[in-house]
């Protein structure tokens, strides 16, 4: 980094749930909050969108009238320290579309599309906090090598508040839960 290339100062230092709810959607755009700590994510691909927007148009017209899909935007997962997650895909109570920050007990299922950059967070360290919020269902999608997405499927324990493994799917999904859906992932 040059001396012409200086940091903000808010990217040293831990923000608070107020100071990010005063920033406007420009600024929260392709961050998250960990810890109270601003954290960029890797800029995503096309096929990436695509697959998100893929899937968000099935679980939407699946869900029915009770939920809502729908992709990035901020789930606040905890307020001390400030934990703001943006999930590739949201399924979400319809009746709270106006309620801002977006809570776990509003949610049904978050989706995460594993990308360069972002396997240990989606494989790993997000798993664990959907999982610590009450979140009822988890999938993650694998972009394979032979460009056929690997959709592996989580279903919550609410006595261990972790999750246990569901079903895998290979470019099609088939899902039963949290409602009947299927979704062909393989001609993105």
């Amino acid at each position: 980094m040059t001396a012409d290339m200086v940091a903000p100062a808010w990217m040293h230092e831990q923000i608070t749930a107020e100071q990010y709810d005063a920033w406007s959607a420009e600024q929260c755009a392709g961050i998250e909050i960990v810890d109270g700590m601003v954290v960029a994510g890797p800029s995503a691909s096309k096929r990436h969108n695509r697959l998100a927007r893929i899937l968000a148009n099935a679980l939407d017209a699946a869900a029915g009238p009770e939920w809502n899909a729908d992709t990035d935007f901020d789930v606040r997962l905890q307020d001390v320290p400030l934990v703001n997650r943006r999930p590739d895909v949201v399924v979400y109570r319809a009746d709270t579309i106006d309620l801002t920050p977006t809570r776990p007990e509003h949610l049904l299922l978050v989706v995460e599309v594993v990308s360069p950059g972002s396997e240990t967070t989606d494989r790993i360290v997000k798993v664990d906090q959907y999982a610590k919020a009450g979140i009822a269902f988890y999938w993650r999608v694998e972009q394979a090598a032979t460009g056929v997405p690997l959709i592996y499927t989580y279903v919550l324990d609410p006595a261990t508040r972790a999750y246990r493994d569901g079903e895998m799917f290979t470019g099609t999904i088939k899902a039963a839960v949290p409602f009947s859906v299927i979704v062909d992932l393989r001609a993105i």
